[in-house]
């Protein structure tokens, strides 16, 4: 499937609302109901694919790269690449299983070319000083790009293990089908990330 001419997907980040009514009329239609509207013709159907897992896309490309324009292009890139291949799609996995797998190669196609560039982070961002002492929220600031930096070190598979069951709570099946591999080999994994992650953060001044 080619794209539409002039078509192109809008990825935002997590907090950017919506625009009231906008793919109204698939509100209540479920995601088989999307994807077979897509396949016959009707665009805006993809655009309300779009519009309902846009965020979670976006979040595990933000984890991977650590900074919104990258994690913006790569959400961009596997919405195109979902668009592209949605005839060849099943049925067979849940429909945010597949855009899971399909953004997760592209995030590691990515980092296998460049090292991962860490956003930074303003010392009073995330901080509420109503209800926190500036000074803890700044060394849980710290601590959170500590983290990231950490996880970018990860092998590749391990990074994709941590940051599925860690960030989004996926279950150790629906890892495995969106990496293609076994339940055993995602457990592995995940016990092999955190233990390195310790032995990175170790590390840290």
């Amino acid at each position: 499937m080619v794209p539409p001419a002039g078509w192109t997907v809008s990825v935002v980040e997590p907090d950017a609302q919506p625009n009231a009514g906008q793919s109204e009329s698939f509100d209540a239609v479920d995601d088989a109901g999307l994807v077979a509207a897509c396949l016959g013709g009707r665009r805006e159907a993809f655009d309300a694919i779009v519009e309902r897992h846009r965020r979670a896309v976006y979040q595990v490309c933000y984890r991977f790269v650590g900074n919104h324009e990258d994690a913006s292009d790569l959400a961009q890139e596997a919405f195109l690449r979902a668009w592209r291949g949605l005839k060849n799609f099943k049925g067979q996995a849940a429909l945010s299983t597949w855009l899971y797998r399909i953004a997760v190669n592209v995030c590691l196609n990515r980092v296998a070319s460049r090292r991962p560039d860490v956003e930074p982070l303003a010392p009073d961002q995330f901080i509420d000083t109503q209800t926190e002492d500036p000074r803890a929220g700044l060394l849980r600031v710290e601590r959170a790009v500590a983290v990231r930096r950490a996880i970018a070190e990860l092998p590749e598979k391990q990074r994709a293990t941590l940051i599925l069951r860690a960030y989004h709570e996926l279950s150790h099946q629906q890892i495995a089908d969106i990496l293609g591999s076994s339940v055993g080999a995602v457990k592995a994994n995940f016990f092999h990330a955190l233990a390195n992650l310790k032995k990175i953060l170790g590390r840290e001044p």
